[in-house]
């Protein structure tokens, strides 16, 4: 349903209802009016002729009429009237309620219809419907008491008048009035309709100039020349166009960095293919495809970086669940023991119960047994006991974009630290936060460079880039992953190394999912999720 069908069918039932409670009571005021006008000019002749009964000297009732009374009661086309004086035998007391028999008639029509309660004798005048001869009238009746010599008489005075003239009168007036609320509505009803669709032609203006836009225009729209009421309509479309502009912006922005960085791996993959075509020697050629496959490794890593990038870079994050932090990370750092072995590197776990990391700092295991059994001990437990048995850091998210998250922090630690370098993962809870650090005594990253380290394809130019190249999207995937599930990542000093400077500790923080009744200063021992255990997401 339109704004303005809407507003119609709103207004205009009201409008009605109130023009015909209106009408309703203009006509039964006129009515009142007009039979009040009516009942006046018939009182009257029955005062005048309440005044014509006398006493004779010997004591009987004599009505004498005047003559202006007589012309008064002559009937006329269309208001006729009809009297009758009647004494009443025996005079009722005051306050008699009961109608008595008919009496003498003294004048006038013997038929006339009585009044069907007494009237009071106090000479108040009684005015009731009836007919007579067919003929619906409107009568007047009065009592008096009459007393002569010690002589109590009492007198009735009834006079009649067709109501033809009356409910002529009446009926006019309610034509008129008929007519009149008729015109009224119908130019409330034009005044309602150009009302409200003169009040709508900025809602049709704008429709009309988004509607002009082409494709491409993300200018924000004015609302500057739209009712008070719909400006915060307004923003919020402005809002959503800047929204819509930036992702636009991010991935055309996306899509010239990913072009770029894909162009130069190969180029020189090409050439590498085009100089063992040429090469003779099979050495060299064998030489130049090793090249190509090792180029081939780093563009594939690329672009599983640009793909995750992509990912983490659009909608919302996948559905949610309760997850051990603490055990993703230990499974992070189980994936990457053989890489880390590669480059001879220290690479420690430090479970989320655990105080103190030189106490547990083990060096890289030589195979992958021996690394789930070292990472297993550091843990405090078997790494195949029942995830309840183990410290937990319980919190809500996608496992599948938290690990990747700390797969991309730990291999740019394993990938910047040089041979020999000790890298440090830990768990731990802070306040509300569960947090998993991963320190290492590598080159580092200046402090002012830390804010720029997070945006894509940025290499720094100094510090890490100088001991290997890499695609400079780790840290970017890693914060668009943490975000996306409430959390964020901050970059602090690391441990120190052997050119007396620091390393880098990159942490990843998410809120902590506790138990109901479990406060924020309970240790990591005292989280551990429990079977229906009923946790509410801390953001």
């Amino acid at each position: 349903m339109g704004i303005r069908t809407l507003l119609i069918t709103l207004l205009l039932p009201g409008i009605i209802l109130l023009l015909v409670i209106d009408s309703w009571n203009d006509y039964r005021t006129l009515s009142a009016i007009t039979n009040e006008a009516y009942d006046s000019a018939l009182l009257e002749p029955a005062r005048v002729l309440e005044s014509s009964i006398e006493f004779t000297p010997d004591g009987q009732l004599l009505v004498t009429t005047p003559v202006y009374a007589q012309v008064i009661l002559e009937s006329k086309a269309g208001l006729r009237k009809y009297f009758r004086i009647e004494e009443v035998i025996p005079p009722q007391p005051e306050g008699s309620d009961v109608v008595p028999p008919s009496g003498r008639t003294l004048a006038g029509m013997p038929e006339l219809p009585r009044p069907p309660v007494w009237p009071s004798a106090r000479g108040e005048p009684l005015f009731f419907n009836s007919v007579y001869r067919d003929d619906p009238v409107r009568v007047v009746a009065i009592l008096r008491d009459l007393y002569y010599r010690g002589q109590h008489r009492q007198v009735l005075v009834l006079v009649a008048e067709s109501i033809g003239r009356r409910l002529h009168a009446e009926e006019t007036a309610q034509r008129q009035e008929l007519l009149r609320d008729a015109r009224m509505l119908a130019l409330v009803a034009i005044l309602v309709w150009w009302g409200v669709t003169w009040s709508l032609r900025p809602l049709n203006r704008l429709r009309n100039d988004i509607r002009s836009r082409s494709p491409a225009d993300m200018t924000p729209l004015d609302a500057s020349r739209v009712p008070s009421e719909v400006i915060p309509l307004v923003d919020a479309v402005n809002y959503h166009i800047e929204r819509h502009r930036r992702v636009l912006d991010e991935q055309a922005q996306f899509l010239a960095d990913a072009s770029h960085q894909l162009r130069t791996p190969l180029a020189i993959i090409l050439t590498q293919a085009q100089y063992a075509l040429r090469e003779p020697d099979p050495q060299r050629a064998r030489e130049g495809l090793q090249a190509i496959v090792e180029q081939l490794g780093r563009t594939r890593r690329l672009t599983e970086q640009l793909l995750s990038l992509a990912h983490a870079s659009q909608g919302e994050a996948q559905p949610r669940e309760l997850l051990d932090l603490n055990e993703v990370a230990r499974n992070v750092v189980l994936q990457y023991l053989p890489l880390s072995h590669e480059k001879r590197q220290d690479l420690g776990w430090v479970s989320a119960e655990t105080t103190s990391a030189d106490e547990l700092h083990l060096l890289a295991p030589r195979s992958s047994d021996d690394a789930d059994q070292t990472i297993g001990a550091s843990s405090g437990g078997d790494p195949r006991a029942p995830l309840e048995t183990r410290p937990t850091l319980p919190v809500f998210g996608s496992e599948a974009e938290i690990h990747e998250a700390l797969s991309n922090l730990l291999h740019n630690a394993i990938h910047y630290a040089p041979v020999g370098a000790r890298i440090t993962v830990s768990g731990r809870m802070v306040g509300d936060r569960a947090e998993v650090a991963i320190s290492d005594n590598g080159p580092g990253i200046d402090v002012s460079a830390r804010i720029r380290a997070f945006a894509r394809f940025d290499r720094l130019g100094s510090g890490r880039s100088s001991v290997s190249s890499g695609s400079g999207l780790g840290l970017a995937i890693a914060r668009a992953y943490a975000r996306r599930n409430a959390g964020d990542i901050v970059l602090r000093d690391g441990e120190p190394n052997a050119q007396g400077g620091l390393g880098l500790c990159a942490v990843l923080w998410l809120p902590m999912a506790l138990p109901t009744g479990v406060g924020a200063g309970a240790t990591a021992g005292q989280k551990t999720p429990l079977p229906g255990s009923d946790f509410s997401s801390m953001t």
